[in-house]
């Protein structure tokens, strides 16, 4: 029987995923391995009858420059007692190749584990996925997927900018970025928004609404000082995942509640809720200011990859055939500034909980700090112009509100 590999694919989708893919199918069938695509994710493999996609070369050749995944992608995340070794034994699997998050790496090497306890070599080569930016790669490097989605958030980023100006309106709107601020940071400053925040921002102080709507208010005012009456200000999805839980739950929104009485986050727009909030703080200071809510989400996970990505994830592709071939398993493909290939292994990430900690914006470096004292917000020296305003002008100083000075 031939020598098989498997791809599977965890998590949520991202711009470059099918030219990995494409990439280890063409590069493998040169050596005569079969490739094996399997639908579903840790379901799917550890199913009774999984759904599997057998790749030529042709198949793979049509792929690498789509966006989203051809292979169907889960969340599923298996328990030990959930491993089973039929896939491995019927189809002769040498390799598995994971396509995902840390959970996603973390869960193959528990599989791999209980795959030697039954005598079954099963090899394991990960591929870090995330648009988010997120994952502690050396040198800095980005996650694949990430420019690709900043490119589009751009795009739409700068269209909507454009109403803001054609139509003398203000626009919040809020980017993905579960935990860290790069998407949300490369977006803003790319297209020259007057205001950004990002979770990075609050180093000296803790995240509130009150915080959020004043610091937007603060550019508002600003601009209307210097004679501008419309702007965008972004603020990342990632300021939720740093805000107490009283905080959310007191907002005056109505959220949906999982079964541990925790607010279910994803079933809501972000944007919306700053708007919304923003339009109640406008009201109550006697400002007639239109605001509109923009999200930029789901947009991005499946776009065409630009050229970087597709460099990149051709690069890690062939990188991952490099790896399996001089024996290294167990490990994380990576590709350093230099294109060298490097494994990298999930203890190399780990705190001292075993949890992998995300990487942020380096708030304090030269770039994030040109940037945002780039953007347009109340200094001191605009107390008295801000007067004919707000009453305070003190509450809405962008450098005061977040502690800094």
């Amino acid at each position: 029987m031939n020598k098989s590999i498997a791809i599977l694919c965890g998590g949520g989708p991202a711009p470059g995923i099918n030219t990995v893919i494409s990439t280890l199918a063409k590069t493998f069938i040169k050596d005569d391995y079969k490739v094996l695509g399997v639908h579903h994710g840790y379901k799917g493999i550890l199913s009774d009858n999984p759904s599997i996609r057998i790749f030529d070369y042709q198949s793979a050749d049509r792929i690498f420059s789509l966006g989203g995944s051809v292979l169907t992608m889960s969340r599923f995340k298996p328990k030990d007692s959930d491993f089973k070794a039929d896939f491995f034994v019927k189809n002769n699997v040498k390799l598995l190749i994971t396509i995902g998050g840390d959970d996603t790496a973390s869960t193959a090497g528990r599989l791999t584990k209980y795959l030697s306890s039954q005598n079954l070599a099963v090899a394991h080569i990960h591929v870090p996925k995330t648009i988010d930016n997120d994952l502690p790669l050396p040198d800095r490097n980005p996650t694949f997927g990430f420019h690709t989605a900043k490119d589009e958030g751009v795009r739409i980023g700068n269209t909507v900018y454009e109403d803001a100006r054609t139509s003398e309106n203000w626009f919040v709107v809020s980017a993905m970025g579960r935990s860290a601020g790069h998407l949300a940071f490369g977006i803003a400053s790319a297209c020259h928004f007057p205001m950004m925040i990002i979770p990075e921002m609050f180093n000296k102080t803790k995240i509130t609404f009150e915080k959020l709507t004043n610091m937007i208010i603060s550019s508002i005012i600003k601009s209307k000082i210097r004679g501008i009456e419309y702007g965008v200000a972004l603020v990342s999805e990632g300021v939720f995942h740093f805000m107490g839980e009283d905080e959310i739950i007191n907002s005056g929104i109505n959220f949906t509640y999982d079964d541990h009485g925790h607010p279910e986050l994803g079933n809501v727009s972000k944007s919306h809720i700053f708007n919304y909030l923003l339009q109640l703080k406008l009201k109550e200071l006697g400002l007639d200011i239109k605001t509109r809510p923009v999200e930029i989400g789901y947009e991005l996970r499946c776009c065409k990859p630009i050229a970087f990505d597709l460099t990149l994830c051709t690069l890690l592709g062939i990188g991952v055939k490099k790896l399996y071939d001089n024996g290294v398993t167990s490990c994380i493909v990576s590709a350093n500034s230099r294109g060298d290939i490097t494994p990298l292994y999930l203890k190399d990430f780990e705190d001292e909980n075993g949890k992998v900690q995300p990487r942020l914006v380096d708030i304090e470096s030269d770039m994030a700090q040109l940037f945002i004292n780039n953007l347009i917000y109340i200094r001191e020296k605009d107390y008295e112009s801000a007067k004919q305003y707000v009453d305070n002008p003190t509450d809405y100083d962008f450098k005061k509100i977040l502690n800094w000075e």
